[in-house]
């Protein structure tokens, strides 16, 4: 039996199939490289990552955190991920570009590639239909079907084309998040939606048609919140055992941390879909490989690596740049177990720092300890462990006039709504400055999130002890990052580029 939610992180706008006795399940990651996460399981509980897509969207100024431009709570969105006739296929669209990507593979490692679908499809979904011929749904309060051409690059001409669901009464989040299948001969396509009457609670609603051009019909099929902060579980996919039976893969807004997947369990009856009336605490769903061992979401490195055939290093699985990272200013190889940055622009603060290194932060509470050697630092330059939000915290060693300091920064916000946009030029306040003898220093960064506390510390260690360093911080998650909140190693410049951090042994921990 494992805990449901079943991952304490964030993982949202989740679909999942599954290939023979293997799961797989795509996620959103933004603005995150490399992107559109797809992770493994052989239990729909415990899951590993598989691979990420691609490395690089679209090598854009803002993609790449040129001067203030970002593409914080852009990038790709609500993917769908397929498998048909041997081949895997992923589409979702990227609402910097505006684009629909599509990226195939005849092997989940990969190569994949990328191709463009003419138009524009929020929250796009894929049906290969059993005489070959193929769709997309997708749209916000009224949904759209459209037929694409064989080779997918984009609308069939004089192909089927209709809207299939149209919002008719008051609501506060249209139907969207949409998910298409063919179960026996049915057409079901599955959304997110609020309404009223669920007082702002998301819930999960199903259609039903028995064509395509047929008439869908149906409503409400599952509104949950696991007595959380009316936090409702919805959107998401559904997937079949090899026992024949059937799970929704749904995520839960959890604050700071983000949304966090829960499974719940579902049947057909009369051929329409029966949820569990609520979500399970505690799941068990017998393993198609037991004993299998799963490489862990999150996780500690020595910064210990090689270079591959081509010269190129493959990080670690858990780690992710914060928008394409500048590749000439950072090395796991240039002084083996230090991972050594190298700022190459002006930055104001924390958001526009470039080859930020960072992990999913995870639930229940979790802590992060790394040791930074600052003598190579300019004045002006600030380097550290932080939690990347829009909210953020973090300590940093900084000099200035040749002295060094410890500080603790962090973004405050008495807005507690999820609309403020905090992705600006504005530096977040010091709340603690002390001068330090020591170019080298071994830093802490913890947060707990347990009932959306959602605060975060940060220690310094002298001699043996551990000191706090500034405040206890309250992180707020707004729409400015739609993400949960991010440990992140970091260097940003406010006077002149040119500084080096090192940072060796990291150590991530996971507090129960």
């Amino acid at each position: 039996m494992k805990n449901n939610p079943i991952i304490w992180a964030d993982y949202p706008d989740l679909d999942v199939i599954r290939v023979e006795d293997t799961y797989y399940m795509v996620s959103t990651t933004m603005h995150m490289m490399p992107g559109c996460v797809i992770l493994r399981s052989y239990d729909l509980i415990n899951w590993e990552v598989a691979t990420h897509v691609y490395d690089i969207l679209e090598d854009t100024p803002a993609q790449r955190l040129e001067g203030d431009q970002q593409i914080y709570s852009k990038g790709m969105w609500a993917a769908s991920i397929r498998h048909h006739k041997g081949k895997f296929y992923v589409v979702f669209v990227a609402n910097d570009t505006q684009k629909t990507y599509l990226y195939t593979a005849s092997d989940i490692n990969g190569p994949w590639t990328k191709q463009y679908i003419e138009g524009f499809y929020h929250d796009c979904s894929l049906l290969f239909d059993d005489d070959d011929r193929v769709y997309l749904i997708y749209g916000n309060a009224n949904i759209h079907l459209t037929e694409l051409k064989e080779d997918l690059s984009g609308p069939k001409p004089d192909g089927l084309s209709r809207m299939i669901v149209r919002e008719r009464g008051e609501y506060f989040l249209g139907y969207e998040g949409a998910h298409l299948y063919k179960i026996n001969g049915k057409y079901y396509a599955f959304f997110i939606h609020i309404t009223p009457a669920t007082k702002g609670r998301r819930t999960q609603a199903c259609y039903v048609a028995d064509s395509l051009e047929g008439e869908f019909t149906g409503g409400e099929v599952f509104n949950d919140d696991m007595g959380y902060f009316n936090a409702g579980i919805a959107q998401g996919g559904i997937v079949d055992t090899p026992d024949g039976d059937w799970y929704a893969m749904l995520f839960q807004d959890h604050g700071a941390v983000g949304r966090i997947p829960v499974i719940v369990p579902l049947h057909f009856e009369d051929d329409f879909p029966v949820f569990a009336k609520e979500a399970p605490t505690y799941i068990e769903i017998p393993s198609t490989r037991p004993g299998y061992e799963y490489k862990p979401l999150i996780g500690s490195d020595d910064f210990s690596y090689d270079t591959d055939e081509k010269g190129k290093v493959k990080l670690k699985d858990f780690w992710q740049w914060n928008h394409i990272p500048n590749d000439k200013l950072w090395s796991v190889t240039d002084k083996p177990g230090t991972y050594r940055i190298q700022s190459g622009k002006i930055s104001p603060n924390l958001t526009f720092a470039q080859n930020t290194l960072t992990q999913r932060a995870m639930g229940p509470a979790c802590e992060a300890v790394v040791t930074l050697d600052g003598s190579e630092l300019q004045d002006g330059d600030y380097a550290g462990l932080g939690f990347l939000i829009g909210t953020y915290g973090l300590i940093a060693l900084t000099k200035e006039a040749g002295q060094y300091y410890l500080v603790m920064i962090a973004r405050d916000t008495d807005d507690k709504s999820i609309f403020e946009n905090l992705v600006d030029t504005k530096p977040g306040e010091i709340y603690a400055k002390i001068p330090v003898k020591e170019n080298k220093v071994t830093l802490k960064a913890s947060a707990n999130f347990i009932n959306n506390t959602d605060e975060c510390m940060f220690h310094y260690l002298d001699g043996e002890s551990w000191t706090k360093l500034g405040i206890t911080h309250h992180m707020v998650y707004k729409l400015d990052h739609f993400m949960g909140c991010r440990i992140g190693l970091f260097l940003f410049s406010t006077e002149k580029i040119g500084g080096t951090a090192e940072f060796s042994n990291f150590e991530y921990n996971v507090l129960h």
